[in-house]
């Protein structure tokens, strides 16, 4: 579920995740036929938020070395002080992603002992935050890329094992659990779908929290 209310296109061009770590990845240096550079100012962090900037606005197939570096306002000798081609770069970035968003969405509901209230957290949490949804959706386009995949199956399972157990510990047996985790993630899918790639009409702000209070009324026990 994302907020339709004309925030999507600011988000698209202008929303940045919080930094986080890339995803254990150690920076190597490439031996190449030139002299390398020193390294800039710039972290390899700061390589891997670019490129998730890049994925957000254009999705996974603009991220080159190239268009990047001159986004950053560096030359291509920085990157190779941080990663050996393209592909780490891309690896490390989607780690960055997988990390934060276990973060920023996970992390913030840990306080919260009623499972019932926490879904209740995580249904408006994941209603009104619009980045990580754009991603998510590039991301989906691009699941036919060997590092893609793997990392959207443990984001996606991650999700269903979080949604199954909260489910199981508001009161549901094991199988209405996991049906109910299902069916809740195909609607947050879905609605993505239909918002983002679709072109579905968006609703005004009044129907969209309409919508969202009917979907924690008919999901959560």
């Amino acid at each position: 579920m994302i907020d339709p209310e004309g925030k999507l296109a600011a988000a698209t061009a202008n929303a940045v995740l919080s930094p986080g770590q890339a995803g254990g990845y150690t920076a190597q240096m490439v031996a190449t036929s030139k002299k390398v550079e020193r390294p800039s100012r710039l972290s390899a962090q700061d390589w891997a938020q670019g490129a998730l900037d890049l994925i957000a606005e254009q999705g996974v197939a603009a991220v080159a070395v190239e268009p990047l570096a001159r986004r950053l306002g560096v030359t291509k000798g920085s990157f190779y002080w941080h990663f050996p081609s393209r592909e780490a770069l891309l690896k490390a970035t989607l780690e960055r992603w997988e990390e934060v968003e276990q973060e920023q969405v996970f992390g913030k509901l840990e306080a919260i002992p009623d499972p019932r209230d926490r879904l209740r957290a995580l249904f408006q949490l994941v209603a009104h935050e619009m980045r990580p949804h754009i991603i998510y959706a590039e991301l989906l386009k691009a699941l036919d890329h060997p590092l893609v995949q793997p990392v959207m199956g443990r984001v996606s399972q991650r999700r269903l094992d979080y949604l199954n157990a909260s489910f199981r510990q508001a009161g549901l047996g094991r199988d209405e659990a996991r049906h109910r985790a299902r069916l809740t993630y195909a609607a947050y899918v879905g609605f993505l779908q239909l918002s983002l790639q679709l072109g579905h009409p968006r609703l005004h702000h009044d129907e969209f929290e309409a919508y969202v209070d009917h979907v924690m009324a008919t999901l959560i026990p």
